[in-house]
């Protein structure tokens, strides 16, 4: 399967595998399928993919565009109202919510309902030394936001949102979407069953990847732009961010210089930036420690460079970068 960017402007995402109607933003007259709104790519990807060629999949979030910076169009908020099923993540995506809460008339799948999410804090210990740490958190362990709270916008509350870069949790929601699906489309609810049950294989297969590429590595540590990855902990990959939860969080210089201590006692080679977010930080931060820069894909969106991927070649591109940054055998 591949998802396509139309140019010039990225203005909307077209399906190409598996027979299913373009994202054309023509709402709930796009066709005489079953009409699903998804939030954000790997929500759209999981919805294509088990509703296979019986509904027409619009995207929220157009390709190039930060998820958690999205503002709803007249035409997107008549998309959801429009759909049979909006896949959503509550938390976050606040206009999405908003439009939801306001204007859906079908049925919904939130991924906080169906899927087991991290606690945003899970991953605060990154297994290295936390210089001045009492001054920065709160009883709970929690970093002083004070200062930054006007800079941040996007409060994800007490979980990691970043689910999909766990495997396993991906076919958890697609297992939660072909329910839903079947419901609303009883003829073809074993086709939904079906495409869900060939999904989590090629995810059980990523999954294992995963498990044997990062078994045996020199490191087991990486920086990154922002907090995405948390959910590679499985994988016994500890994340050090120079960013929170939401790629817009500022640092503090405190911060930074916390990093690059880490760098260099950890003989970490790589700072990762990320293609939908700024990366001047890493990249600075890199050539500060003398060590070089990579890009590890969140996945939260495609872009004009990963137009031809999907959310399998992506994520085995992150699994290469990952092996190659902390020297895995």
């Amino acid at each position: 399967m591949r998802f396509g960017i139309l140019v010039p402007a990225l203005t909307a995402l077209t399906l190409t595998a598996t027979g299913c109607s373009a994202f054309e933003g023509d709402g709930a007259d796009a066709g005489d399928g079953v009409q699903v709104a998804a939030a954000f790519y790997p929500l759209a990807y999981v919805a294509e993919r088990v509703a296979g060629d019986h509904a027409d999949i619009e995207l929220l979030t157009q390709p190039g565009t930060e998820p958690h910076d999205l503002e709803l169009t007249v035409k997107e908020t008549a998309v959801v109202a429009g759909a049979d099923l909006v896949v959503y993540q509550h938390g976050f995506q606040a206009a999405v919510d908003k439009a939801v809460e306001q204007n859906a008339t079908g049925a919904t799948v939130d991924v906080e309902e169906v899927v087991d999410l991290l606690p945003a804090d899970a991953e605060d210990d990154h297994d290295h030394d936390h210089a001045d740490e009492d001054e920065h958190a709160d009883d709970d362990g929690h970093a002083d936001e004070d200062e930054h709270a006007d800079e941040d916008e996007h409060d994800h509350g007490d979980v990691d949102p970043h689910f999909w870069l766990d495997p396993v949790r991906m076919a958890d929601l697609g297992d939660a979407v072909a329910d839903e699906l079947a419901d609303l489309d009883p003829d073809h609810a074993d086709d939904y069953t079906a495409n869900a049950a060939a999904m989590r294989d090629d995810l059980t297969a990523l999954d294992e990847e995963y498990v044997d590429g990062l078994a045996t590595c020199e490191r087991d540590t990486i920086v990154v732009s922002h907090d995405a990855f948390g959910y590679l902990d499985k994988y016994g990959v500890h994340v050090a961010a120079i960013a929170g939860l939401s790629p817009d969080a500022e640092p503090t210089p405190a911060d930074l210089g916390e990093l690059h201590d880490l760098i260099e006692s950890d003989g970490i080679t790589t700072v990762f930036s990320e293609r939908l977010a700024p990366k001047q930080l890493a990249e600075s931060l890199a050539r500060d420690a003398g060590v070089t820069t990579a890009v590890l894909d969140p996945i939260e969106g495609l872009t004009s460079e990963t137009a031809d991927e999907d959310y399998l070649s992506l994520m085995r591109a992150n699994l290469d970068a990952l092996r190659t940054a902390n020297g895995c055998a």
